[in-house]
């Protein structure tokens, strides 16, 4: 019996994160010589024409990320007799209701995918979990494929090794660098970190001061209200790495993270974390403690004491080295794709 074809579908040309995914598939498939098609037209109906033509020949469809156009395509896929996997990258639903951006007709769509789907793939285990739960009519064609990570891009971007030593003697700088990415979306639980390090710098005497990246958001006005925090907005993604490195602890606080690539970027670019117990991004971390985790996003007093225990012990170095790099890789999930298709194709 021949291979199956994959034909993935999917935004590969922006900056975002599941575009980010959707290039890394495209160019593992590449890698291994594993016979896909992918849309390459960036126009709706240069797309739509694309899928027509290239239906027939796929064994599978491989949809990656939301889109409304997904509805058309997993409509022809099973008019076609080919199953369709759809990779959620998070959930529309939940993600607007917490951000404060209710949209009835995105939920509507993304209802509408999850019911078209021959099977539904989570970017995280823990994100599986949640949609089993949030979805139980469709937890029985519900699973997960883990993000794959590109450390060597990481590291390359972030200079890794060159940064512990600073990183040792970060309590002997006058002023304590915190970083969090994600601006002012209530889901990021930013303004929950401001809180904590205005205690934090009532209770010390010390200078902590929060760089905030991303855009605005329904918190953004409470968070600027704080003396501690400089808000960069928005940032280019080739910028990031070099603000990282001028900091020495990255917090990711949100109350629901299917994955959360900037913490293990934060990581390579040697800054200790404290994470949210929701990040699906833990998944591929080793050494990681309690200390080093978020119980409640909303409790201030927990980050505050946290955060001024990893001001003295310090989690990057123990992290990293205790991180299987290779089994968290891209190649291995370009393996574990396949994989999956070869069994839905075959039944």
């Amino acid at each position: 019996m021949s291979e199956p074809v994959i034909f993935i579908i999917g935004d590969h040309r922006s900056p975002t994160g599941p575009a980010n995914v959707t290039r890394e598939y495209i160019e593992g498939l590449k890698r291994k010589n594993i016979p896909f098609e992918y849309l390459k037209s960036s126009g709706k109906l240069g797309r739509f024409f694309e899928l027509i033509f290239k239906l027939p020949k796929a064994s599978v469809t491989f949809f990656s990320g939301y889109s409304r156009q997904n509805i058309l395509g997993m409509t022809l896929s099973a008019l076609s007799g080919k199953p369709s996997i759809y990779l959620m990258h998070g959930s529309v639903e939940y993600e607007n209701e917490i951000n404060k951006v209710p949209d009835p007709y995105m939920v509507k769509c993304e209802y509408e995918m999850l019911k078209k789907a021959s099977l539904i793939l989570a970017v995280s285990e823990r994100f599986e979990g949640w949609l089993k739960d949030r979805y139980p009519e469709f937890s029985q064609k519900t699973g997960h494929l883990t993000n794959g990570v590109d450390w060597k891009g990481l590291n390359a971007k972030g200079d890794a090794k060159a940064y512990p030593g600073d990183n040792e003697n970060a309590a002997h700088h006058r002023e304590k660098r915190v970083i969090s990415i994600g601006g002012g979306m209530p889901r990021k639980r930013i303004a929950s970190i401001c809180e904590a390090i205005e205690l934090l710098r009532r209770r010390t005497g010390e200078d902590i001061t929060l760089t905030v990246i991303g855009d605005k958001g329904a918190d953004s006005e409470k968070i600027n209200g704080y003396s501690c925090v400089n808000n960069l907005g928005m940032k280019d993604a080739s910028d990031v790495p070099e603000i990282l490195r001028a900091h020495e602890v990255y917090i990711q606080n949100s109350v629901f993270e299917t994955f959360g690539l900037s913490v293990l970027e934060a990581l390579c670019c040697g800054n200790d974390i404290l994470v949210s117990k929701c990040c699906g991004c833990l998944e591929v971390l080793g050494g990681v403690r309690d200390e080093d985790l978020i119980e409640d996003p909303d409790d201030p007093e927990e980050i505050a004491d946290k955060l001024e225990n990893l001001f003295e012990a310090h989690n990057n170095a123990r992290i990293m080295e205790s991180t299987d790099t290779l089994s968290s890789g891209w190649d291995r999930r370009v393996e574990e794709l396949f994989k999956i298709c070869r069994k839905t194709v075959r039944g």
